[in-house]
């Protein structure tokens, strides 16, 4: 882990993260506005459940610079600026495949442009699901609300409520462990491929990053003593530290899978070794 340095790996990713992170949601809200004139509302009503994981000051400061960067957009700027969004937020993926190809220990030989087509590929599909996942969460509480108001019947309500948004936050856990999965499967340039919805570094990751996120939250809570040491600039350091433990988090469990993979590849040659030795050993 150390020899990998995925604490360093994990501070680039993150400025990257950053870099990134208004790209996407300019080309993901910008997206859904082909379908929908209210799509920036809508998609404004989602981020708000980011704060589930996103400290407060943080979130805060996403939301402003998200609603200013719609509020000035136009349509006539729509299709290149779409354009040079998606590229722009795909610098984030383009990092996470440099730091897991440095994780698996494995060269990356495509070109440029082949890489960074891979890398737009993988910017849209996780935002298409982080995006569901988001909106799974707000038809839980939409369909909870609809029960308080349509069954007169409190027991009844408050049953159909729970059952509703139990059944969000079950798709929503699923979605975000797809996004682990697909990441851990397309990112690194790695000669073969196996899919698994779910591998133990996944699910060390995703468990890491979700405690890690909530302990971030607890800390500024009860010590909110980084306006006085950043100032202005303290909501930006808090988004900046929450990208780096996100990076380190999702390296630490490329790294677990990177170790029990090459384990099983050498108990694969150790099991193949011995037996060719045991073959001839029969012949003669």
């Amino acid at each position: 882990m150390f020899l990998d340095r995925i604490f360093g790996r994990a501070a680039e990713l993150g400025f990257f993260f950053l870099f990134a992170l208004f790209p996407t949601l300019f080309s993901a809200s910008s997206i859904l506005g082909l379908a929908a004139q209210s799509a920036h509302q809508f998609y404004d009503r989602l981020l708000d459940y980011l704060a589930l994981v996103i400290p407060t000051a943080a979130l805060g400061a996403v939301l402003q610079t998200f609603n200013e960067t719609t509020a000035a957009a136009s349509s006539g700027k729509l299709t290149f600026g779409l354009i040079a969004a998606i590229w722009s937020a795909s610098v984030g993926i383009s990092a996470v495949q440099d730091t897991l190809n440095d994780v698996y220990k494995v060269a990356d030989r495509r070109s440029f442009f082949v890489a960074r087509i891979c890398a737009i590929a993988l910017t849209i599909a996780l935002t298409i699901i982080v995006t569901i996942g988001l909106a799974a969460l707000l038809g839980g509480d939409f369909l909870a609300a609809l029960a308080h108001r349509s069954i007169h019947q409190d027991l009844l309500a408050a049953g159909a409520a729970i059952t509703s948004r139990v059944i969000g936050w079950f798709v929503a856990t699923v979605l975000l462990a797809l996004a682990f999965a697909v990441i851990y499967y397309w990112a690194p340039n790695v000669k073969t491929r196996c899919w698994h919805w779910l591998t133990p570094g996944g699910a060390i990751g995703l468990a890491g990053w979700l405690l890690c996120s909530l302990g971030l939250r607890v800390y500024l809570h009860y010590f909110p003593s980084y306006s006085l040491t950043y100032g202005s600039l303290g909501a930006v350091i808090i988004l900046l530290t929450w990208f780096y433990i996100s990076g380190l988090m999702l390296l630490l469990g490329a790294e677990i899978n990177s170790e029990i993979e090459g384990a099983a590849a050498e108990m694969r040659l150790a099991s193949a070794s011995n037996g060719t030795v045991i073959r001839e050993y029969l012949r003669e």
